[in-house]
């Protein structure tokens, strides 16, 4: 767009031998009455519009910061008209939820803390090139239009995408060059400067994953992303981060409003947070030492029930404002995270009595569930995941109607998390945002060790059901997806395990500390300041996911959680390999899935007109058969034996063997004609009994009316006598000696007759 209102800077992306992308901001012509809005480019044919709205009023009774998050994915932008029933799109695509959590996650602690005015980023997707990605342009189009919204917001924050193609970081990789990659990052940043002036970028937030095709990579010699290549990739990132923020903020300078005075609510008064430390420091060191996730919670209920009412008495006494009940809460949480984090600072132990780089214990089991295909119980300390396999035709993987690249999906990751989980009562219904967040990140860690389609043609679909909840379900999930595939039978590449990692920093003696836990529990969680999820296999990392509540964290911190990340993962490898070591046999249940190769000409023969031809075969030997544009034909059915049936079938229209002369047939009589009988001798391919022959049938007799001797439906031996220049083929009967003698004489007459008339 043009105009002398538009304001505007470009980041050039330099990838070198790969070319430059070109990332550009506008803001002042679309969407005027945001309170920010920026329309963001990647190179010059996808388009994002980023709108960022706030309330004119704090949200009332609100202790949280209410933002919301929206991408809206729209046909158009593709060129496309939506193929549900109204024709109009409706509710987002998994893919949109998940770009609203890459948003969401960096940018929601870059706002001020207090602020209670509701906050709304809607990212619209006005055009897309075929074959890209927009969820790390969408990152930074959020961040630009919330930058000159005059919110209190510690921005810019950049987003790149990377793929690890050779030994090079290529920034905001098209889709069709993640066929050559090993490793797909996704990172978000912010330039932070030191004390000294010194500049760097701070890590905010990771998502990553080894790609589909980085096993056969790795086999053929890519290289393996262990953790320090990852450690690498997140180095790489920085440069790419920084040209983006700089982008944005020269944007920014020509048009961000001045920031507005939006009130800030403090979690608690100073009074307040010292009356509670007062009453609760003491017995709460003693709480969290208790290593029971329940006992330990009610112990905790307990005493800040005690705590709240005596500082009710505090208020009533006139000691405190009568805004200190409401501010209790946030004052007893601060209290308790300085209690947790000083005990492993200092002593270098953790609530539940562990060190810090000790797991939980471990248990697996599987074959759990009868009847279904795969299932298995992954239990670590008190997180519990239920993974169950459920196998089908491939024609049963998931089609995609979104604005991704990936338009299908044959293995697919559904996670549950019901509130008996926590001990708790909920809503029970369609899937959260984070259900699905968490069900993709198993999803991805699994997908790199997957059998081919070609090695094993089934969809399949995993489920994980947390049914107990502390600490990391997702990478539990992981652990029990495993499990669940090997025991349906599936013949993963290598099995993965995941670990969930903490991070706790503090100013001790005058020197900043950091210790890093291994297999956090869900209070570590809540109360640390990193959630670092690892997953892999014994010899690379097949998915990460990182989100931090600093600024940013050391390289070598950062180095040293992988690897103890990796030490975790192998004892828990170790113990998944005790309960399962290896695939095995299908369940009775499952269905049996075969694949036959066609010519690609013969798909139309197969099909048959209006289907009949495939519709018989399904029919008449109950499997279900699914062709491929390439030819390939997948059979498949509850048992072996009906699906070599129809495989037989399939073979015999597609792959036939040319019926020759002096071969015999048990065939069927599907037409009756006045001049013969017409007899299939195997799916689509049939042969006359001229009536001439037919006689041989009757005796020798002469036939006025072929239906006298032969019926449809009616088995007949017979045996090709010749084969025309097109195939056709002639058809003679087979009888006993004495009658084929008989007849011949017959027929001998009959022509001698007809030759002296």
């Amino acid at each position: 767009m043009e105009g002398p209102e538009i304001k505007f800077a470009e980041a050039v992306i330099d990838n070198g031998k790969f070319g430059k992308r070109v990332v550009r901001f506008e803001t002042g012509r679309l969407a005027q009455q945001a309170q920010g809005a920026v329309a963001a480019y990647l190179d010059e044919e996808t388009m994002l519009l980023s709108a960022t709205s706030a309330g004119k009023h704090p949200r009332e009774g609100f202790d949280f910061f209410p933002l919301t998050v929206d991408v809206e994915e729209r046909s158009y932008a593709a060129g496309k008209i939506p193929g549900s029933f109204f024709r109009r799109e409706g509710r987002p695509s998994t893919e949109a939820i998940l770009v609203c959590r890459l948003i969401d996650r960096p940018l929601r602690p870059s706002f001020v803390d207090g602020l209670r005015n509701e906050v709304q980023i809607v990212i619209t997707v006005l055009s897309i090139a075929p074959d890209e990605f927009y969820d790390a342009l969408a990152i930074n189009a959020a961040s630009a239009s919330t930058q000159i919204s005059g919110l209190p917001f510690s921005g810019p924050i950049a987003g790149v995408r990377l793929a690890l193609i050779g030994d090079q970081w290529v920034a905001f990789p098209k889709a069709s060059q993640l066929a050559d990659a090993v490793f797909d990052l996704t990172v978000a940043g912010r330039v932070v400067t030191d004390e000294q002036g010194n500049e760097d970028v701070a890590i905010m937030m990771v998502e990553a994953e080894a790609t589909e095709h980085a096993w056969g990579l790795i086999q053929g010699g890519a290289t393996k992303p262990d953790e320090a290549i990852v450690a690498q990739g997140l180095e790489a990132a920085k440069p790419f981060l920084k040209v983006l923020v700089e982008a944005q903020a020269k944007m920014a300078a020509q048009s961000a409003k001045e920031i507005q005075d939006y009130p800030v609510f403090p979690p608690y008064a100073p009074e307040v947070y010292s009356a509670v430390e007062a009453l609760a420091l003491d017995e709460l060191k003693d709480v969290y030492q208790i290593a029971g996730k329940v006992e330990r919670q009610d112990k905790d209920d307990a005493l800040k029930a005690r705590v709240k009412e005596a500082v009710a008495a505090k208020v009533e006494a006139g000691e405190l404002p009568d805004s200190a009940i409401g501010q209790v809460g946030a004052a007893y949480k601060s209290v308790t995270k300085k209690v947790v984090r000083g005990r492993i600072l200092t002593e270098q132990v953790r609530m539940d009595g562990r060190g810090l780089a000790d797991i939980r214990p471990l248990d697996a089991e599987v074959a759990v569930i009868p009847r279904v295909h795969g299932s298995a119980v992954f239990q670590r300390g008190e997180t519990q995941i239920l993974g169950v396999t459920t196998l089908n035709m491939l024609k049963m993987e998931q089609q995609i109607d979104s604005l991704s690249p990936v338009t299908k999906k044959r293995y697919l990751h559904h996670y549950n998390f019901p509130p008996y989980s926590t001990g708790e009562t909920g809503r029970v219904g369609s899937p959260k945002r984070r259900e699905i967040g968490h069900g993709f990140l198993a999803e991805r860690a699994l997908v790199p060790v997957l059998p081919s389609r070609e090695e094993f043609p089934y969809a399949i679909r995993q489920v994980s059901e947390a049914l107990s909840s502390n600490g990391s379900t997702s990478m539990g999930s992981v652990c029990a997806s495993t499990l669940s595939l090997l025991n349906a039978g599936v013949p993963l590449r290598a099995p993965v395990a995941g670990i969930a990692m903490g991070l706790v920093s503090d100013t001790v003696d005058g020197q900043t500390r950091y210790a890093a836990l291994t297999d956090i529990l869900g209070a570590e969680d809540a109360l640390g300041d990193m959630d670092f999820k690892v997953a892999g296999t014994s010899e690379f990392v097949t998915a990460i996911q990182l989100d931090t509540k600093l600024d940013g964290i050391p390289s070598s911190v950062l180095d040293a959680a992988l690897k103890q990340a990796k030490e975790a993962r192998s004892a828990i490898l170790g113990v998944l390999n005790e309960a399962i070591d290896g695939p095995d046999e299908m369940a009775d249940t499952a269905p049996r899935v075969i694949s036959v190769n066609i010519p690609v000409d013969k798909i139309g023969e197969l099909i048959g007109p209006k289907g009949k031809t495939i519709n018989g075969i399904q029919d008449e030997t109950g499997a279900d058969i699914s062709i491929e544009d390439d030819g390939t034909v997948y059979i498949g059915a509850v048992d072996g034996p009906s699906a070599e049936a129809a495989r037989a079938q399939v073979n015999a229209i597609a792959n036939p063997t040319n019926p020759e002369i002096g071969d015999q047939f048990l065939g069927t009589v599907v037409k009756i004609a006045t001049f013969g009988a017409f007899v299939s001798l195997l799916p689509g391919r049939d042969g006359l009994l001229h009536v001439s022959e037919v006689r041989k049938l009757a005796g020798g007799k002469r036939v006025e009316n072929v239906e006298d001797v032969l019926g449809v439906g009616q088995k007949v031996l017979v045996e090709v006598t010749k084969v025309d220049d097109r195939g056709k083929l002639s058809l003679a009967p087979v009888v006993a000696d004495e009658v084929d003698t008989e007849g011949r004489e017959g027929h001998e007459k009959h022509t001698e007759d007809n030759a002296e008339g």
